[in-house]
């Protein structure tokens, strides 16, 4: 029951998988074009590569029906339309911002915009698979703080490959991006903590994510949130020091990490109702 579960499991987890990169990524490319102004390229291409994730995500999301197997529930058909709107709006608004990049208050708009959108399907999502409306409250939680480290964990990446054409862009952008790394992981453990300690998940007790899923627990703590911790903050060194060609493979490192923790806490989530 459990391998069904987890094989069941597997669109939902691309499908969390493809709108937190989407969404991250757009999301810190906002923070950076507004509070440390990185260049145009970095910032039209962030804004096409997220309306891309988001146009997979839809193709994803032609027949996400939960099985019997799941821990989660069949979404009612207003938020399953709703899910599939949000998505479809970012992706048409990610695209405008490539062309609106050079006009300030336009690109403040339609940014927003764009976040509200990201923000509606992630809601619907969440409301729309959890059991009850209790239970997708700290579901929400969860897909928010996925989306900031997975999506931003790309954008620092891709970030950090215009430092290596362009050698005299400021260090600043890169700068933020890491210390924003570092505050979504440092609050990803703190809910790791709470939820595993106290519970969170539809059904989850106190410490009963370590009866179910030992091992798996454990690895997402040791290797896909302090692990990703270490190597931002050694990125954020390197990128104080313009040591940018290291900074990059750290964060390279820190993608595949984040992005294998945040495979492993949608599938627990989908197939067992473990928050992790």
């Amino acid at each position: 029951m459990a391998d069904r579960a987890l094989v069941e499991a597997l669109p939902f987890a691309a499908w969390i998988i493809l709108v937190t990169l989407a969404f991250g990524s757009f999301l810190f490319m906002v923070i950076a074009r507004h509070w440390a102004r990185p260049t145009i390229g970095y910032m039209r291409f962030s804004s096409v590569f997220a309306a891309a994730l988001a146009g997979l995500a839809l193709l994803t999301d032609n027949d996400l029906t939960p099985g019997p197997a799941l821990a989660i529930t069949p979404a009612p058909p207003e938020l399953d339309a709703l899910r599939l709107a949000g998505v479809a709006a970012f992706g048409v608004l990610a695209l405008v911002d490539a062309f609106v990049v050079r006009r300030p208050r336009a690109s403040i708009v339609v940014g927003a915009a764009t976040l509200v959108a990201a923000g509606v399907a992630l809601g619907a999502a969440a409301f729309g698979w959890a059991p009850s409306s209790v239970d997708a409250v700290p579901f929400l939680v969860q897909l928010c703080v996925l989306t900031a480290v997975t999506g931003g964990s790309v954008a620092a990446v891709v970030l950090s490959h215009w430092y290596l054409v362009t050698p005299k862009l400021p260090e600043a952008p890169l700068i933020l991006q890491s210390r924003l790394l570092i505050a979504t992981l440092v609050l990803q453990i703190l809910l790791f903590i709470v939820w595993t300690t106290l519970g969170g998940g539809p059904g989850q007790v106190a410490f009963s994510a370590f009866n179910d899923s030992l091992l798996l627990v454990i690895m997402r703590l040791v290797i896909t949130l302090i692990f990703p911790l270490v190597l931002c903050y050694m990125a954020l060194r390197t990128a104080q020091t313009r040591s940018m060609e290291s900074a990059t493979g750290l964060l390279y490192i820190n993608l595949a990490a984040v992005m294998a923790g945040t495979i492993g806490a949608a599938a627990l989530y989908v197939s067992s109702g473990l928050l992790v």
